[in-house]
């Protein structure tokens, strides 16, 4: 029988989505905060959608976005030469920090007590947000703008794609590059997974897996399309992709062989992330919407609601109806 993917759309943005993270797991649930254009980063309930604010501040396009993982703090990148920390539970700023050039990524470390940045000005810096006026680290090694930047192995190193075509890994202490991986195309993106050290990264048609501490190639898969976003699910069973050509395959993480595939979009898809307890995965598109997806379709959760042939009528009783899954979030 055959079930139909019905994703939940996630209207409010006005310009392509181009970052989106989750939160860890809250005593309030998990939250999704999405990076755009309009320069309006939003937050959102993570299995529902549902809108809980919008961060007001930035003068420019907002090129990344992150929480912490107790969904207390966020941060975000933007093209104002600025990054901003966030109160993520009152949407008040709690600071900005200024940049030389446009900046595109920003991370916190697991105790949310340090803040990485990384943008056009191709130098990574290290805030300590309990010290806001002190200088950040800078460390420098890249030659052209770095596009993602992300802490690994307990905080201690840091991981950096760039256009430059490589991925470098750092150590925090001394700021010296650890290794170095050069790609025939610029990184589009970069996924680190801490359970089990695994780093997902897209480049033209490929994702790759490589092992984050010592940057050895785990495997490749080539995509119809080119793409712009990889994500690896929690238990590690399969990862969903999406690019150019508005689809998002999900692929067998052991065989390699591309499970099914889904359009929704209007545009390409500029990000994907998986939630943290796996059960859907988000999408961000240049048309200015997130989209939710199931990752069990026909499940009943969040706003999914699963019922079952015979409580259909006779004409829709050849597939899975999910009711809810038409709420625009």
């Amino acid at each position: 029988m055959a079930m139909r993917q019905t994703p939940l759309t996630c209207s409010g943005h006005t310009r392509p989505v181009v970052d989106l993270a989750f939160s860890g797991i809250t005593p309030y649930g998990y939250f999704l905060i999405s990076a755009c254009k309009d320069g309006k980063p939003m937050l959102r309930q993570g299995d529902t959608g549902d809108w809980i604010g919008t961060f007001l501040g930035h003068k420019g396009a907002v090129w990344g976005a992150t929480l912490n993982k107790e969904a207390t703090k966020a941060a975000t990148a933007a093209a104002d030469f600025s990054a901003k920390v966030w109160d993520a539970v009152t949407g008040d700023e709690v600071l900005t920090l200024a940049h030389k050039h446009i900046v595109k990524c920003v991370n916190f470390t697991q105790d949310s007590n340090c803040l990485l940045t990384g943008g056009n000005d191709k130098v990574l810096r290290i805030y300590d947000l309990s010290k806001p006026e002190a200088e950040p680290q800078e460390i420098s090694g890249h030659t052209s703008a770095i596009k993602k930047a992300l802490w690994c192995n307990d905080d201690q190193q840091i991981l950096s794609a760039a256009d430059d075509k490589t991925i470098r890994l750092w150590d925090r202490n001394t700021g010296e590059a650890v290794k170095t991986l050069s790609f025939e195309a610029s990184v589009s993106s970069m996924e680190y997974i801490p359970d089990g050290e695994i780093l997902v990264i897209t480049y033209g048609r490929t994702i790759a897996f490589y092992k984050a501490h010592t940057l050895d190639l785990i495997k490749t898969v080539d995509a119809p399309a080119s793409i712009h976003s990889a994500s690896l699910h929690p238990d590690k069973d399969f990862f969903v992709a999406g690019g150019d050509d508005f689809k998002l395959y999900k692929y067998d993480y052991s065989t390699k062989e591309e499970m099914e595939s889904y359009k929704g979009h209007f545009g390409p898809v500029h990000c994907v992330r998986f939630s943290p307890d796996g059960e859907l995965y988000a999408s961000g598109s240049e048309d200015g919407t997130l989209r939710l997806w199931q990752t069990a379709v026909g499940k009943t959760y969040g706003l999914w609601k699963c019922v079952l042939p015979e409580e259909l009528s006779s004409e829709n009783s050849d597939a899975l109806y999910c009711p809810a899954a038409e709420i625009k979030a």
